[in-house]
């Protein structure tokens, strides 16, 4: 069974940093690609982050965050994580890492980071 658990999320001031985290289990983890979305209140899912399988070698970013965030995987672990630096309140969000395997998507519960100003 493919299960993906967040967890890290939590009420942040305006510049603070979080680092999310993302563990799974039931699937070869490091054949796969990750990816690190989000949802603000009222808004649709938008993909975040995400980093390539195995030495994880490729990151892309939204423009959005790209410069405060960063996308790492410890295979050994069956971890990804986001670190996620110099938060504004438009970072609000429920967080979800997401992959697919053999064309199925699998998503975690979510993770809810909140940032006050």
């Amino acid at each position: 069974q493919v299960l993906l658990v967040e967890s890290g999320g939590a009420l942040a001031q305006l510049g603070e940093s979080l680092t999310l985290c993302c563990k799974s289990s039931g699937f070869a983890f490091f054949r796969h690609v990750m990816h690190w979305y989000r949802q603000a209140p009222g808004k649709g899912r938008e993909l975040a982050a995400l980093i390539t399988n195995a030495g994880g070698g490729y990151k892309n970013y939204a423009d959005s965050v790209k410069g405060r965030f960063t996308v790492t995987r410890d295979n050994a672990k069956n971890t990804v994580y986001l670190q996620m630096h110099s938060l504004k309140p438009e970072d609000t969000a429920v967080y979800y890492c997401r992959t697919t395997i053999t064309g199925v998507e699998y998503w975690g519960q979510g993770t809810q980071v909140t940032v006050s100003s």
